[in-house]
């Protein structure tokens, strides 16, 4: 079964120097029919103007995921990690017991990323940051895993039993994932159009899947997009 949460159907707010649009609640946006599928709570697109971002702000008990798609972001934060995350890299952190936090645009054109919070397994875990780079070559017509609990194939490691893809996909590509019994999956179209499975998609759209051992994601024209497998 596929239950597609349409682009125009999602939350939306202008701030002037943000324009952010929200797949489930949250801040201001509420609606009890979409607080998040499984442990994926927060998928935000986000528009950040040159020169503006978000201030050192808290955090606490949650999986934050920064997937950047143009622009860079700079990152600092109360661990003592920061950085500068670019289209291609992906950054994890863990808010746990609390840590302090600030996302500016680090680029002179606007920045465009999608922010990410998964419920943790645990609350009171140890505050962490990592940042790794993935080539365009290993997200190329295929899954790759960025995210997950064991850090597999390199991926940066979350504290919570979901599993993390990314594609790249040129027209007519294909792009296959086979889903174990018992799980589900959430795909989010970042950029471009394609199919899952038959059903056309188009940028800022998403998906919750139940019930499907196989999914075939197709572009119709340059296509990226995030699968999270949960549990």
């Amino acid at each position: 079964m596929m239950n597609v949460r349409p682009s125009e159907a999602r939350g939306h707010a202008n701030h002037g120097w943000l324009d952010s649009h929200h797949t489930f609640s949250f801040a201001s946006y509420f609606d009890p029919e979409n607080m998040g599928f499984r442990s994926l709570r927060v998928i935000n697109e986000d528009r950040v103007q040159s020169g503006e971002g978000f201030d050192t702000h808290p955090h606490r008990d949650m999986e934050i995921i920064t997937y950047p798609l143009s622009g860079a972001i700079a990152h600092r934060d109360s661990t003592g990690g920061q950085g500068l995350l670019r289209a291609g890299e992906v950054q994890r952190m863990t808010a746990g017991t609390g840590v302090m936090h600030s996302e500016m645009n680090g680029s002179n054109e606007d920045v465009h990323f999608l922010q990410i919070w998964i419920i943790p397994d645990k609350k009171g875990l140890k505050p962490e940051y990592e940042q790794k780079f993935f080539p365009e070559k290993d997200r190329q017509g295929r899954w790759r895993v960025v995210a997950s609990p064991d850090a597999r194939d390199g991926s940066l490691t979350v504290h919570q039993d979901v599993i993390l893809n990314s594609t790249l996909l040129s027209p007519g590509e294909k792009a296959e994932y086979t889903l174990p019994k018992g799980r589900h999956a959430w795909v989010q179209i970042a950029r471009g159009t394609g199919t899952l499975n038959g059903v056309a998609l188009k940028a800022g759209d998403g998906v919750a899947v139940t019930d499907e051992s196989s999914l075939v994601l197709t572009a119709s024209e340059p296509l990226e997009a995030l699968l999270f497998d949960l549990a």
